[in-house]
C-alpha cells in the first residue's frame, strides 16, 4: 500500500491567514486562523489552522512532501524598495519604520517558517514559494469544474501584480497579462472604502452594499466623471493607470491624499463612527462601483480575446464583489463562470498547495465538484460537553426529521435561529453550516437582524438561501450560485409597488419600505445575493429549506453568518453558544441539539454583548 502524499499550503503575515492540506491531490481540509484565535482577519502564522488540517486528515506534519507559502517575500521586498525609491522623499518615515521589520524578520521568511513549523513537529520541510497571483490563479482554476478556462485574478497587490489574465488547461497554468503596482483595482476600491468611513481590507463589502442607495443624479455624475478624468486612465483592454498624485498607499501613509480628495470631490472623508450616512457617500459608492464593473468587464473581454475560452474562473479579493460578478455573468462574454469561494488571501493557502501539487510536482488534474465545507466539525459528545460546562438546557432529537420539523416551525413563527451543522465553511461566507437563519417574509427581520443580532449598520442587506430547484421561480437566475457570489434580481411578479418620489426619500425610509413578498432579502434595487442550495452539496440544509417550504410555501430563508459585528464566524459549539447568549437570537441548533433562549440560565446580555469586538 502506497503511503499518502500530502502538501501543506500556508498564507499569513498580511491578513486572513489560513492553512490548507492536500492529500493525494484532494483537498482534505482548509481553515482560517481567525476562526480559532477569534481575532478577525488574524494575520499571524496559522498555527491552529495548521494543527487542525493535519489532524483532520490524520497526517503528521513530517509526512508532508512540501510546505507551500502563498507568495515570494524577496520579490515583495524588491517592490517595497523600488516603490520607496520612486516616490522618495515622500513616505521616507514609513520606509524607515518598516525596514527593521523586513531586515530582521520578513527577509528571512524561510527561517521564520521553519521555526514555526518546527514547533509543530516538522524537521526540515521542503519550502516552496509560488507567486501571489499564481496562488490565486491556482485556487481558481484547479478546483473548478472545467478542463480549460480563462483565469482572471484581481486584488490589491501581491509581489508586483495587482491583476493577471491567464489560461488554465488540464494541469497547466500560464499567466498571459499582468497589471502591476501601484495601478490596482483593489487598492482603488479600498481607497473609496476608507473615504466613505469603512475599514480597508474589511469594509469593501459595505461599500458594495451601500452603492445601490446612490442616485444617478448630477452629483453622482460629477463623482464618476472626476474618477475617470482625474484618478484613473482606463484603456480599452481594461488595463489602467492610477494618478498617484491623489493616492498615498504606495508610501504607506494612507490610502488617499485627503487634502486633494476634499478639493476634488467637494466632501470630507466620512468618520468611521459617524452613524448618519449622507447621500453624497452613497453616490460616491455607486460611482466607484460602476467604474469597478466597467474595468472588470473590459478585463474579462480581454481574457476572452487572448484565451478563446468559453469558461472563466476568478480569484483575488475583488472577485468577492458579487455585483460586478453578476455583470460579468449577464454580459454573456463567457458561457460558464466559476469563482473561488475563498477568493481572498485565505484562499491563497489553498492555491499555494494546489500549485505545488500540479505545477511543481507535475501531477495530473481531474475536474471535480469543489467542497467548500473544509473546516472543523463536532460530534454529539462535544455538544453535550459544551452544554454541561455552560449549565445549558437543551432538547436532543434522536430523529433528525423531528428536529428539522421543529426548526422549520420556529422559523415560520418569526424565531431567529443559530444553525450549526457539520464542517465549517472555508472562506468569508456562511453557507448553511455556521449560519443565522430567519424568515425572509417578515418585514421587520432585516432591522432585527442588523440591530439586535449582528449589532451593525442598519443599511446592510441580507442574503437568501433558496432550494436550487426553486431558484428560477424566485430570482432571475439561470444557473446555480452555491457560494453567494452573484446577485440576481427578485422576479417582477414578487415585487411590490414603490411610493411616489421613492428615490428621493431618506436612506432608512427607502430601506424599510416593503419592496417584495420577501422583504428581508430584497435589497433597495430589488437585487439579492443568492445562495442556491443543492441537496448533493448540503443535504441537511437542503432538508431544512424543504421543511420550511412545506410549512410556508416559501423555499427561501435569510442566511447570514453566525457572528456579531467585528467577530469571526463561530467555529466551535462554545463559540456558537456564547454568541447565541450575547444576542437577541431566539434559538440555537447544534447538530441534533436544540437550545431555546427562554430555557437558558440568565445572562446580563446588555452588559455582555459587544465587549470583545471592535467595529468591522
Amino acid at each position: 500500500m502506497n503511503p499518502r502524499r500530502a502538501i501543506l499550503g500556508i498564507s499569513c503575515y498580511y491578513h486572513d491567514s489560513a492553512a490548507a492540506l492536500l492529500v493525494d491531490g484532494e483537498v482534505a481540509a482548509a481553515a482560517q486562523e481567525e476562526r480559532f484565535t477569534r481575532i478577525k482577519h488574524d494575520p499571524s502564522f496559522p498555527k491552529h489552522a495548521v494543527e487542525y488540517v493535519l489532524a483532520e486528515a490524520g497526517v503528521p506534519i513530517d509526512r508532508c512532501e512540501a510546505v507551500a507559502f502563498y507568495e515570494k517575500p524577496f520579490v515583495k521586498f524588491e517592490r517595497l524598495l523600488h516603490t520607496s525609491h520612486a516616490f522618495a522623499p515622500k513616505g521616507l518615515s514609513g520606509f524607515i519604520a518598516s525596514m527593521p521589520v523586513w531586515v530582521k524578520e520578513k527577509l528571512f521568511m524561510k527561517d521564520i517558517l521553519r521555526k514555526e513549523l518546527r514547533k509543530l513537529g516538522a524537521d526540515s520541510p521542503v519550502l516552496l514559494f509560488p507567486e501571489h497571483h499564481v496562488s490565486h490563479a491556482a485556487s481558481a482554476f484547479y478546483p473548478s469544474p472545467f478542463d480549460e478556462a480563462a483565469i482572471l485574478t484581481l486584488d490589491g497587490v501581491g509581489e508586483w501584480a495587482s491583476a493577471t489574465i491567464g489560461f488554465g488547461q488540464n494541469s497547466r497554468i500560464k499567466l498571459l497579462r499582468e497589471l502591476s503596482f501601484p495601478h490596482s483595482l483593489g487598492l482603488l476600491y479600498s481607497a473609496f472604502t476608507a473615504y466613505c468611513g469603512f475599514r480597508v481590507n474589511s469594509g469593501e463589502y459595505k461599500l458594495m452594499g451601500l452603492a445601490p442607495y446612490g442616485r444617478r443624479d448630477s452629483e453622482y455624475g460629477k463623482f464618476k466623471e472626476t474618477i475617470l478624468n482625474d484618478l484613473i486612465d482606463i484603456r480599452e483592454d481594461g488595463s489602467f493607470l492610477l494618478n498617484m498624485r491623489y493616492f498615498d498607499f504606495a508610501t504607506g501613509n494612507s490610502m488617499y491624499n485627503e487634502r486633494k480628495w476634499r478639493k476634488l470631490f467637494g466632501i470630507s472623508p466620512r468618520l468611521p463612527d459617524e452613524e448618519r450616512i449622507a447621500q453624497s457617500y452613497m453616490n460616491m459608492a455607486l460611482a466607484i462601483q460602476d467604474v469597478t464593473e466597467e474595468i472588470a468587464l473590459k478585463l474579462a473581454a480581454t481574457a476572452k480575446a487572448v484565451t478563446g475560452s468559453q469558461n472563466l474562473v476568478l480569484a483575488g479579493g475583488v472577485a468577492l464583489n458579487c455585483v460586478a460578478n453578476a455583470k460579468l455573468l449577464n454580459s454573456k462574454l463567457f458561457e460558464n463562470i466559476w469563482i473561488q469561494p475563498a477568493a481572498g488571501d485565505a484562499g491563497g493557502a489553498l492555491g499555494a498547495a494546489l500549485s505545488a501539487w500540479h505545477i511543481h510536482k507535475d501531477n495530473p488534474r481531474t475536474p471535480q465538484r469543489f467542497n467548500v465545507y473544509l473546516g472543523p466539525g463536532y460530534d454529539n459528545r462535544a455538544v453535550s460537553h459544551m452544554a454541561g460546562n455552560n449549565g445549558a438546557t437543551y432538547t436532543e432529537f434522536k430523529d433528525t426529521n423531528e428536529l428539522l420539523d421543529k426548526t422549520a416551525d420556529l422559523l415560520s413563527e418569526g424565531t431567529v435561529v443559530g444553525w450549526f451543522q457539520g464542517r465549517m465553511e472555508f472562506g468569508p461566507r456562511a453557507l448553511g453550516n455556521r449560519s443565522i437563519l430567519a424568515d425572509p417574509r417578515n418585514p421587520d427581520m432585516q432591522k432585527k437582524l442588523n440591530l439586535q443580532i449582528k449589532f451593525r449598520e442598519g443599511f446592510r442587506p441580507f442574503a437568501p438561501s433558496v432550494l436550487l430547484e426553486k431558484a428560477p421561480e424566485i430570482f432571475d437566475l439561470d444557473r446555480p450560485s452555491p457560494y453567494m457570489l452573484f446577485v440576481a434580481p427578485v422576479r417582477e411578479n414578487r415585487r411590490l409597488p414603490l411610493p411616489p418620489d421613492y428615490d428621493n426619500l431618506p436612506l432608512y425610509e427607502r430601506l424599510y419600505h416593503k419592496r417584495s413578498d420577501l422583504p428581508a432579502i430584497t435589497h433597495i434595487d430589488f437585487s439579492a445575493r443568492v445562495q442556491t442550495v443543492d441537496r448533493q452539496e448540503n443535504e441537511m440544509y437542503w432538508k431544512l429549506l424543504k421543511a420550511f417550504e412545506q410549512k410556508t410555501g416559501c423555499p427561501v430563508l435569510v442566511n447570514t453568518s453566525f457572528n456579531v459585528r467585528g467577530e469571526p464566524i463561530v467555529c466551535t459549539p462554545s463559540d456558537a453558544y456564547r454568541c447565541f447568549m450575547r444576542t437577541d437570537m431566539d434559538a440555537l441548533v447544534i447538530g441534533n441539539f436544540l437550545f431555546l433562549k427562554q430555557e437558558q440560565p440568565a445572562v446580563d446580555i446588555d452588559n455582555d454583548r459587544q465587549v470583545d469586538f471592535e467595529p468591522d
